[in-house]
């Protein structure tokens, strides 16, 4: 069994390769188990426990591989900030890559339930979400919330068929050096503001592989190349006045699904554009 767990200013991040006990979560994520709603929500919001909602997921075939939440300032909201679990279903967890379902949710008024598709390749530890904008799933605290989270999930699972073919069809393409430098560049303005001076970094250095299985020139592989170095971070580089440094790995729950989910809508475009 291999736990790995990270402490960070914006979250607190624990990833297995089994699934997680509810001691291990609550260690990292003590939200997901809130017994309550926060003091500002209205007589009108229905609480849930989040785990309420994983248990029932669980009854489902449902099992949590990752947890975290939000480091707030203010101590008082800490029991109840945003978080998020990363879950497959029993048919989803073998294989080089296993499709999840990214479930966040607060109890604080800032997120209602939502649930994503996401990726995890065992051979990095990298997670990824994929995915349109469109297909994600919200549910609002009132109502039949753990029946109405559960129905997500499964539309959510049939989901992963289609992101199946995507990436096979990633798999098939092959990308010469220019191309890849081009998805490198439009990657890197997605993190950091042009408008702002330049990068840190190059194209180059987020196109380094950081395995041998990762050098070769299709473009599933140069995506995750690109995603792995651009969310963990470690990179060396320079300061926009020349000065030594190196980029910090992405942590926050929401810094990390949204460069996430636009990596991969850039490689879904340039997959329709090659194809």
């Amino acid at each position: 069994m291999k736990l790995a767990s990270r402490f960070s200013r914006n979250s607190t991040v624990s990833i297995a390769n089994r699934a997680l006990t509810n001691d291990e979560i609550r260690a990292v994520a003590p939200s997901i188990f809130a017994d309550a709603a926060h003091e500002s929500r209205s007589a009108r919001y229905t609480y849930i426990p989040t785990i309420d909602v994983l248990d029932g997921l669980r009854r489902e075939g449902f099992a949590p591989f990752m947890a975290c939440q939000t480091r707030v300032r203010n101590e008082g909201k800490r029991e109840h900030t945003k978080h998020m679990l990363r879950l497959r279903h029993a048919n989803q967890i073998t294989g080089k890559e296993a499709n999840e379902i990214i479930l966040l949710n607060s109890h604080d008024g800032t997120s209602s339930y939502q649930m994503l598709a996401g990726m995890f390749r065992f051979v990095c530890h990298n997670g990824m979400v994929c995915g349109e904008v469109s297909s994600d799933i919200r549910v609002r605290h009132n109502g039949d919330v753990v029946g109405e989270v559960i129905e997500g999930a499964f539309k959510v699972l049939d989901s992963f068929e289609a992101i199946t073919h995507q990436r096979e069809a990633m798999q098939g393409i092959t990308l010469n050096q220019g191309e890849q430098a081009a998805f490198a560049h439009a990657a890197l303005s997605l993190k950091y503001d042009e408008g702002e001076g330049a990068a840190p970094v190059t194209e180059a250095d987020i196109l380094m592989p950081r395995r041998f299985e990762d050098r070769r020139d299709d473009m599933w592989t140069t995506f995750n190349r690109v995603q792995e170095n651009l969310l963990k971070g470690g990179l060396r580089g320079r300061t926009k006045v020349g000065r030594p440094t190196t980029t910090r790995q992405v942590n926050g729950i929401d810094q990390s699904v949204k460069l996430n989910r636009a990596l991969w809508i850039l490689a879904e475009e340039m997959r329709k554009i090659k194809s």
